[in-house]
């Protein structure tokens, strides 16, 4: 095998690419982001075709490239759930037999009335709710109530807690959503506690990019922990730290958009380390999944082709590229939830074979796997190597 030095996986957050066989279980039968995206009739994406991304199995839209230059496929979700912290967790080596607590009828008295004591503020809303529209249903009333902040929830396993900076300031919300952390454990233990500050006047609310992740902690060792015990970087750009609660990660940089992530991670690029870049772009999931924004989704994938484009050339011959995603989040089906779906796998390597079909992986767990041959470890992560496949 040839020598790799550095890994860079990027998640496309919530780029799904069909239902998966138990889809209609959760609800999402039907399902498929990246349909909806190429339904716009506005997608672009020359450098991820190129790669074989039309050439997965099941994607029967676009036109598949006669000579892909990556090795591609498509991964099923092994675990019970359609969650951020449960893909991510899969990714690097978790499958989670039981999902992680949602409360479709918002959160239990006992757990509202235990927030407020230990915050000391009112809690109103506690509902699921899409980030946008809480904000124009609540937004006004958190701003007439006297220390009060904005609790809901969604499909997902989350506690989500949003005030206007005006009235909370930045710091002041992390330490509440800390709070609300510690207790939120047990038959509780939500994959994550999310800050969403926001600013503006009412009619007029806008979320600010400063939001928090504090996710539960993974149950054991994940792929990073290995990396990072037998002396790997292990660097996370956006939001993966906060996904992992910090477990594992040698080194963060938190992002602000897409466009942010995309400038640190070629910027790391020119840097020499030995590891893994593991890189969450958030946007497509935040500001178009969940807001049913098809056309936004389908823009912002053009601009990461066309960002990628730029990047395949700066490759080192010893680095190894793997796209993928963590979830689906279909714009163009009804709800604006996450949605369980394959997830694409693109590789690409100067050293690996070109147009390696990949098929259709039984676990995200693969891909953690297969960076832990890559780098030499034989690491107990229940997934299947592809480095035979790819190199």
């Amino acid at each position: 095998m040839s020598s790799v030095e550095r890994v860079i996986l990027i998640i496309i957050d919530s780029l799904g690419v069909g239902a998966l066989p138990d889809a209609a279980a959760y609800g999402d039968a039907g399902s498929n982001t990246m349909r909806s995206c190429f339904q716009t009739g506005v997608l672009n994406i020359p450098a991820m075709g190129g790669l074989g991304l039309f050439n997965i199995n099941g994607i029967d839209f676009g036109v598949p490239h006669p000579s892909p230059a990556g090795a591609y496929g498509r991964m099923a979700e092994a675990s019970s759930g359609k969650d951020t912290t449960i893909g991510h967790w899969e990714i690097v080596g978790i499958i989670s037999t039981k999902a992680l607590p949602t409360y479709p009828n918002g959160f239990p008295v006992e757990l509202v009335s235990r927030f407020e004591s230990e915050t000391g503020y009112r809690a109103i809303c506690n509902k699921p709710y899409s980030g946008t529209e809480v904000l124009k249903a609540f937004g006004t009333e958190h701003l007439e109530t006297l220390k009060s902040v904005i609790v809901y929830t969604s499909a997902d396993s989350v506690f989500q807690v949003a005030a206007h900076t005006d009235v909370v300031p930045l710091e002041e919300l992390y330490r509440i959503c800390e709070v609300a952390r510690g207790f939120l454990v047990g038959n509780h233990g939500v994959g994550r506690v999310i800050a969403r500050p926001f600013n503006g006047p009412p009619g007029a609310f806008r979320r600010r990019p400063e939001r928090r992740d504090f996710s539960i902690a993974p149950p054991r060792d994940t792929l990073l922990n290995i990396l990072q015990q037998r002396g790997f970087a292990t660097i996370g750009v956006g939001k993966i730290e906060d996904i992992f609660a910090g477990s594992g990660i040698s080194k963060n940089y938190p992002t602000k958009s897409n466009a942010d992530g995309m400038k640190k991670i070629e910027a790391l690029l020119q840097e020499n380390f030995t590891g893994l870049c593991f890189a969450n772009l958030v946007d497509f999931d935040m500001m178009y999944g969940h807001r049913n924004d098809a056309v936004g989704y389908a823009n912002a994938l053009n601009e990461f082709d066309a960002w990628l484009s730029g990047i395949l050339p700066q490759l080192r011959d010893s680095d190894i590229l793997i796209i993928t995603a963590d979830h689906g989040c279909d714009p163009g089906f009804p709800g604006t939830d996450h949605t369980r779906e394959y997830v694409p796998l693109l590789v690409f390597s100067n050293q690996a074979r070109q147009g390696a079909d990949l098929g259709t992986r039984s676990s995200f767990a693969d891909v953690g796997k297969t960076i832990a041959d890559l780098f030499g470890l034989d690491a107990p992560i229940n997934g299947v190597s592809m480095v035979e496949e790819i190199l």
